[in-house]
């Protein structure tokens, strides 16, 4: 935003191509709320955009100090956006610490929005700063805006009648309120929010009203710094049709639905809170009228346990939980194994190992969604790319899961589970149906009665007439279905399960090239959230001249059957991932190719220029 002799509108705002915001606070600041409506009113705006929520982990942090601070970061764009941004053009720091945690972060001759009314000398002290940055050059390099955000709030919520505790809540809003007229956001959907949010309290709705009505008259009357300006980002191109904000947890639990709407069954969901799997259920809890039933067990083992008991009876069992949880739900991912029931299992992966950092990103279960789980235990793991991808795989994930009697891993991550971008809404009629068969003919039935095509055991209901029946988890015999030790039997069982799951290879698409040639010097190999970081990054480069490719795996076990030869077809292979290398290992191991690792364990995403970078080493060394 630094860039000399911008073109304006007819209003005098200087237009740009895009921006990144960052609100940071302490988390009780409310800069999550603060940013979720920047983005819900970007979005009705036209703008493409992608977001990135980084909260602690501490339910409340000591108030001021570094590890209790909240940020929310927001790009948005004429253009289409892929990430949320490798650094913000604005920072907005309600405190010292925010200053202290996220300056590093601000190119030089980015502007920084100071609330100077916490820069008091206790705060300065928490934050660990010796003198106040405010004077001691410190935000030389920067433009800035300071302003007493605190102070400014009080006086206008002062005729509502708040405390001064309750009135300063609102300083998030009379922020919010600045930003919208700095970047030409209109006010109505978050004072249409407010209103409804304290429906019972209309004097609350009322005074946060106020607060950001005031924000916004300061932009229009104030003298603002040299450098700063009021700014326009004209609306993006999208494809015709009709959008809304989604997360990824919003769009997993709407493709569930879905799901059970396309397969005509009943979806149940077994789940136990876990971050930052958590807002599943929450958003799963407000679609009974989908024929979604929710149910929160006492701890991770019972909620798959349940899951398995609605398979069984002939419904769409869920469940979902992070790293952690998945250990917890092994032994009966093995159990659904063995009874090969349809099931969905959610992992929405963050830091770990054991507790690790709850609130941060990570890719760091794919070893344990592939083989993590005692014995030969074969089953299906898919991994969207985006926020908005979560719905159609939930999808898939209910019709392979169907179609093969099998559990279906759905790999997730904080980033994208959290991160928000637009969604075109797809008509329902569109959606592909997904056949369900029960078996209800008692003749010849066994248990593990298998389709020829498909390797899937019969799936019939409890109850059904004449086929009355057991499973569990001791073998069964594959000719009739009951309880065997036979060795050879073992053996054949094993290999036959095995044999269904990579059958499911030779329905899905062949793996494609996500941008460049089908050949070449250097293949960027991907998967999950990493996409748009690396899509971006290869962008730049081939621009540059350089020859790379992005690969991006969505289906991670079985894998796509034409991947090994596309990997064979470049000179090298790259894989970022956000981990200590397990799918390079994973390709080195399934097609002897000399996969490179670039492995990033710190709990953030991968930032474009740090792939730009790599990729401009590998070529030009």
């Amino acid at each position: 935003m630094d860039t000399p002799a911008r073109p304006k509108d007819a209003e005098g705002r200087e237009i740009l191509d895009s921006v990144v915001i960052r609100f940071a606070g302490d988390s009780g600041d409310g800069m999550q709320l603060a940013g979720m409506q920047f983005t819900q009113t970007t979005a009705v705006a036209g703008n493409d955009l992608a977001t990135f929520p980084d909260f602690p982990a501490e339910i409340r942090a000591p108030a001021g100090t570094t590890f209790g601070v909240s940020g929310f970061q927001i790009h948005f764009a004429s253009h289409d956006v892929l990430t949320p941004g490798d650094e913000p053009d604005v920072l907005v720091a309600m405190n010292p610490a925010a200053l202290k945690v996220n300056l590093r972060d601000v190119p030089k001759g980015g502007l920084v929005i100071l609330n100077t009314g916490a820069f008091t000398p206790a705060n300065l002290k928490k934050a660990g700063y010796a003198t106040n940055p405010l004077d001691d050059g410190t935000l030389d390099p920067y433009r800035r805006l300071d302003i007493d955000v605190s102070r400014l709030t009080l006086a206008a919520v002062e005729p509502h009648g708040l405390g001064t505790k309750e009135a300063l809540r609102a300083k998030n809003l009379w922020t919010l309120g600045l930003l919208y007229w700095l970047f030409g956001r209109d006010r109505q959907p978050t004072i249409d929010w407010l209103n409804r949010k304290f429906a019972k309290r209309p004097d609350l709705a009322q005074a946060n009203i106020a607060a950001l009505n005031a924000g916004h008259v300061y932009g229009e009357t104030a003298e603002l710094p040299t450098g700063v300006s009021s700014y326009k980002i004209p609306r993006a191109h999208l494809a015709p049709g009709e959008y809304r904000n989604i997360t990824g947890n919003e769009a997993l639990a709407w493709g569930l639905a879905a799901a059970g709407r396309l397969a005509d069954l009943p979806v149940f969901y077994g789940s136990y809170p876990i971050t930052p799997a958590s807002s599943v259920l929450h958003s799963l809890a407000g679609l009974k009228h989908f024929g979604v039933t929710t149910f929160q067990a006492e701890d991770e083992i019972a909620a798959i346990c349940s899951a398995i008991g609605a398979a069984y009876a002939g419904q769409i069992g869920v469940t979902a939980t992070s790293g952690p949880g998945m250990a917890l739900k092994g032994e009966a991912m093995g159990l659904a194994i063995m009874t090969e029931l349809p099931l969905i299992i959610f992992d929405v992966q963050r830091a770990g190992p054991s507790t690790g950092m709850p609130t941060k990103t990570e890719q760091s279960d794919l070893f344990q969604a592939v083989w993590g789980r005692n014995a030969d235990s074969p089953l299906c793991v898919l991994a969207p790319a985006t926020p908005g991808e979560c719905f159609h795989f939930a999808i898939e994930a209910v019709r392979i899961a169907l179609t093969y009697m099998t559990p279906v891993i759905l790999l997730s991550d904080g980033y994208i589970a959290n991160g928000a971008e637009p969604w075109r809404i797809p008509k329902f009629a569109d959606l592909p149906k997904i056949p369900v068969s029960f078996r209800t003919d008692p003749q010849g039935f066994h248990p593990y009665l298998r389709n020829p095509d498909t390797l899937a055991r019969a799936w019939a209901k409890p109850g059904t007439v004449g086929l009355e029946h057991r499973i569990g988890g001791i073998e069964k015999s594959f000719s009739s279905g009951h309880i065997s030790y036979d060795p050879d039997n073992h053996q054949q069982m094993t290999l036959v399960r095995a044999n269904k799951i990579l059958g499911i290879a030779n329905t899905l698409p062949e793996q494609s090239v996500e941008l460049g040639n089908a050949a070449g010097k250097l293949a960027i190999v991907g998967w999950g959230s990493t996409f748009g970081s690396i899509h971006q990054a290869v962008r730049r480069c081939r621009d540059r001249g350089l020859d790379v490719s992005h690969i991006h795996l969505r289906h991670m076990w079985p894998m796509p059957r034409n991947l090994g030869t596309l990997l064979r077809s470049y000179e090298k292979v790259i894989v970022p991932e956000l981990n200590n290398g397990q799918l390079m290992r994973i390709l080195r191991a399934e097609y002897l190719v000399p996969a490179q690792p670039l492995d990033k364990i710190a709990g953030m995403p991968f930032r474009v220029a740090e792939i730009e970078s790599a990729i401009t080493a590998a070529l030009e060394g």
